[in-house]
């Protein structure tokens, strides 16, 4: 099923789901993607019999572009929102990127409705280095990202979508990556920079669902340290790496992804 979930201000959030019951894994995307993302996910997570849920952050993809706040506490609300819309009783948040910032805050509202939480190369606890945090990069780096996409925000998309992934890759999916990002509104930019001070160091230890960190050895988007280092805030966290990824360990490992993704969501739901 394709619908849309109504949000403040008549705007509306698209989802797509898959399959049936009260249990489902919800996939959040990360920053200026959408749900087609999962494309490499989705087919294994329906095989295993999951009701699987994604949808597209606000100002991504098919949702509606023009929302007031596309902050990730703003994409958390729309994820808790859908499921209660959907009725889920229970379910497996995995989100990618900043989308792990947004589920990390989801998992927080949901409480136990959450069972399981993966974070996939995720931006949490913290994006940038803090006094007492040394992992990430700096402010001046995320000043510098910032100010190349405003100023060539299309040639800037292309050449990341060139350096999501840490194995060869053909041009074909490289066009596929740009094209999802170039879906995004240029308004999409906030929540990147929100990245900045993010800090969930405190809510992550305040979860008590099982964790499942996905590491990209070769992430050159998050530090792998800061996936690493997940498990320094809470006792539930499980740390797979996988050694051959960049930042789309869905892509350069697609197999040993979505078996630990199967493995550990079978384990939650």
């Amino acid at each position: 099923m394709m619908a849309y979930l109504p949000r403040e201000h008549n705007k509306n959030v698209y989802y797509e789901d898959y399959g049936s019951g009260d249990t489902a894994i919800v996939l959040v995307h990360g920053w200026g993607m959408g749900v087609r993302t999962w494309d490499y996910t989705l087919p294994a997570l329906i095989a295993a019999g999951f009701r699987v849920v994604a949808l597209d952050h606000r100002g991504c993809g098919k949702s509606d572009k023009d929302f007031a706040d596309v902050g990730i506490n703003a994409i958390a609300g729309d994820v808790v929102a859908l499921v209660a819309e959907l009725g889920l009783s229970k379910v497996v948040l995995n989100g990618w990127s900043l989308g792990g910032a947004a589920v990390v805050e989801a998992a927080a509202q949901l409480g136990d409705t959450c069972s399981g939480l993966v974070l996939t190369c995720a931006a949490t606890p913290a994006y940038l280095q803090k006094p007492d945090y040394p992992y990430g990069g700096t402010d001046e780096d995320l000043a510098g990202t910032m100010a190349a996409m405003s100023a060539d925000r299309v040639n800037f998309l292309w050449a990341l979508s060139q350096g999501v992934c840490a194995t060869e890759v053909t041009p074909e999916v490289v066009s596929w990556m740009w094209q999802i990002f170039m879906e995004a509104s240029p308004q999409a930019a906030a929540s990147l920079a929100e990245l900045g001070p993010l800090d969930q160091r405190e809510t992550l230890a305040s979860l008590g669902m099982p964790i499942l960190s996905i590491v990209g050895s070769k992430d050159g988007v998050v530090d792998p340290n800061v996936c690493r280092s997940v498990s320094d805030y809470n006792g539930n966290v499980t740390t797979v790496e996988l050694t051959e990824s960049g930042h789309a360990p869905f892509i350069d490992e697609t197999v040993r992804y979505n078996d630990e993704l199967i493995a550990f969501t079978s384990s939650c739901l």
